[in-house]
């Protein structure tokens, strides 16, 4: 059965408690992403159903706010209570991420509550941009977290003694949880329910949700990759803009240099200041770009696509591909390809 599970306490030693009912409080702030929430209560009630009632998440809403709480898509919810009542000790809570976070995220009220309730529960996971709030809560120093790819650059930014991992789907160190973005809340419940009910019920959970117990690659297969653009009217920009014109010529560090009448040394400098990134890392990341629309837009054999797309074989492609995106092309076109091509 899925009764018990060994839990590590907070002094390092192990203690047996009862699995059958695990209390959830998820967090609900104005403009809270709706799937957020959604996505794991769903994964979390399949447990009840799969298992006839023998197991289950007892889950609870919590409002940052008195009143009903709007959603960023307009849903509106009334939470059983309110982080300004008494609440049951939570085994688990969950913060989701929203429009709204960033103002949530300034309201010592919550962040106070936040860590009232880790002095006392198992664990706490944050969805998307959710971790913000855990960030100024004082919560997440020297951990490991990942969040939406959209934000984890302002994230590493905000909390310099947190360690930001970008491409990750979801991360866990010790007791706190962070995910990417939105869906990728339902990879976060699939890996609390392994961990509290075993692997089978979590397959059993994922197969019914017709979703991955865990997914292939990371965050950078769904997101743009050419994020890092110089100012318009920059030197740099103009060799930017040359590259993805031309990504079927042999660049060099030394050719463009040449090009734009700069010493590699005095051209790498400024690229690196002006976008973040190396020339030739922004050229590789051109390169898998260019091949992703290929891949997502044509029938168009690996070895000619990876010729077009400047790359000097199909196993060139492939390797660097795979490097990037944590999955092969083959799986990339498999997932993305359009069916009107």
């Amino acid at each position: 059965m899925y009764a018990r599970h060994p839990v590590a306490g907070e002094a390092g030693h192990n203690r047996d408690i009862a699995m059958r009912k695990i209390k959830v409080g998820m967090v609900l702030f104005p403009r809270f992403q709706l799937l957020d929430i959604a996505g794991p209560a769903d994964a979390f009630g399949e447990v009840r159903v799969l298992s006839r009632g023998e197991c289950e998440y007892e889950i609870m809403t919590i409002g940052a706010t008195r009143g009903t709480v709007t959603s960023s898509s307009g849903v509106t919810i009334t939470p059983d209570r309110t982080i300004f009542d008494p609440c049951p000790q939570f085994d688990t809570v969950i913060l989701p991420g929203g429009l709204g976070i960033f103002d949530a995220a300034e309201d010592t009220t919550l962040t106070d509550w936040l860590v009232r309730q880790a002095s006392t529960c198992r664990r706490i996971g944050s969805i998307c941009n959710g971790v913000f709030a855990l960030g100024n809560a004082g919560l997440i120093d020297h951990k490991t977290v990942t969040t939406h790819w959209m934000d984890a650059a302002h994230l590493a930014q905000k909390f310099p003694k947190v360690t930001v991992e970008p491409d990750r789907i979801y991360v866990k160190d010790g007791r706190f949880y962070s995910t990417a973005g939105v869906t990728a809340g339902i990879d976060l419940a699939l890996a609390m329910i392994e961990e509290d009910f075993g692997r089978e019920m979590a397959v059993d959970v994922a197969k019914y949700l017709i979703v991955y117990l865990r997914r292939s690659g990371g965050q950078s297969q769904f997101s743009p990759l050419l994020e890092n653009q110089a100012a318009q009217d920059s030197q740099v920009a103009a060799i930017q803009s040359y590259l993805l014109e031309n990504l079927r010529q042999p660049h060099t560090l030394e050719s463009l240099a040449e090009r734009v009448h700069m010493s590699p040394r005095n051209l790498s400098r400024i690229f690196k200041k002006e976008c973040g990134v190396t020339l030739m890392e922004f050229l590789t990341d051109a390169r898998i770009d260019a091949a992703r629309r290929y891949l997502e837009n044509t029938d168009m054999a690996i070895k000619e696509l990876a010729f077009e797309c400047g790359f000097d074989s199909a196993d060139s492609l492939r390797r660097v591909f795979s490097q990037r995106l944590g999955i092969t092309p083959v799986e990339y076109r498999q997932r993305f390809h359009s069916d009107t091509v």
